[in-house]
């Protein structure tokens, strides 16, 4: 009981502590002297929730809308059963699909969520692989820019707020939350569930990079197969992105900022005739802009 109080008298003891700190004249101070470069790095995390937020849809069809009700007299109680979900990008299936879907992800993909092998696709899904890439790098530097921030008024905070409260330090500071997890890449589950819940298998297949650059590749050779013509061109992958950035050494061709003078600059592989536009991914149609230079384009052709 003794231990208890103290621990209750420590930690209301804290609170007072934040809650004059976070008040003060000196803190204040710092927050106001930081307050361009936390702007830069919040105004970096919305663009990389922008460039994440790009999905097809899942199911490119519209099949309508249907109430479903189980009025069998025998009521199902076992779990998978009750677990079932009916959701767009969810296909229940047979036993057969579920496993070929294992050994064949990106046809079975294709053929139950309706994605067309056609030149179109393809290039929506190259967009959607340098979104992707340039989000997960983005993270990356914007993880380094705000570390380096707080590094740098260090000697300004005291320990325990540094320490025991960096979460709640960084938000006073006004630092948006950063999202740092994958969740956000596209997700294909195949999902069977026996008649008598008894026996269920599933197959997620996850659009991360590495299986998009694969799916990219799968769908440049169904369409070549189909129209030889459309093979003519190069493939947004990421041995192409670095391939363009290293042919533009690392540099910003529209503003000139480069990861020699900005080492946490986040760069992307820019469309000159975007592909919304009919531009191809073709190297003499890719160009290397830093991350605010292509926000503010946007879908133009400069």
């Amino acid at each position: 009981m003794y231990m208890v109080v103290i621990l209750l008298m420590l930690v209301i003891a804290w609170k007072f502590y934040e809650f004059f700190y976070y008040r003060s004249k000196k803190f204040i101070d710092v927050k106001n002297r930081i307050q361009t470069y936390i702007s830069d790095c919040n105004e970096l995390n919305e663009h990389i929730e922008e460039l994440k937020g790009m999905h097809l849809g899942i199911n490119q069809l519209n099949y309508g809308q249907a109430n479903f009700q189980d009025t069998s007299r025998y009521k199902y109680r076992r779990r998978e059963l009750l677990n079932q979900v009916y959701a767009p990008n969810v296909y229940n299936c047979s036993r057969t699909v579920c496993s070929n879907a294992k050994n064949q992800p990106f046809k079975y993909v294709c053929k139950y969520f309706n994605i067309k092998t056609d030149e179109d696709n393809l290039s929506k899904f190259e967009e959607m692989l340098n979104n992707f890439e340039a989000a997960e790098q983005g993270k990356v530097a914007l993880k380094r820019e705000k570390q380096n921030i707080v590094d740098s008024i260090a000697k300004d905070i005291p320990f325990l707020i540094r320490t025991l409260g960096k979460n709640k330090l960084e938000r006073k500071l006004g630092f948006t939350e950063v999202d740092f997890s994958t969740m956000y890449f596209p997700r294909y589950i195949f999902k069977y569930i026996s008649s008598g819940g008894n026996a269920s298998m599933q197959c997620d297949v996850v659009m991360d990079i590495a299986n998009l650059n694969n799916f990219v590749t799968y769908l440049s050779e169904v369409v070549k197969f189909k129209k030889s013509a459309a093979g003519q061109r190069a493939l947004m992958t990421s041995a192409l992105r670095r391939e363009i950035l290293q042919r533009d050494g690392y540099t910003c061709k529209k503003c000139g900022a480069s990861i020699q003078n900005e080492p946490n600059l986040l760069l992307e592989i820019d469309h000159i005739v975007p592909i919304s536009k009919g531009g191809l991914t073709a190297k003499s149609n890719l160009q290397t802009l830093c991350w605010r230079c292509n926000r503010r384009k946007g879908s133009k052709m400069e």
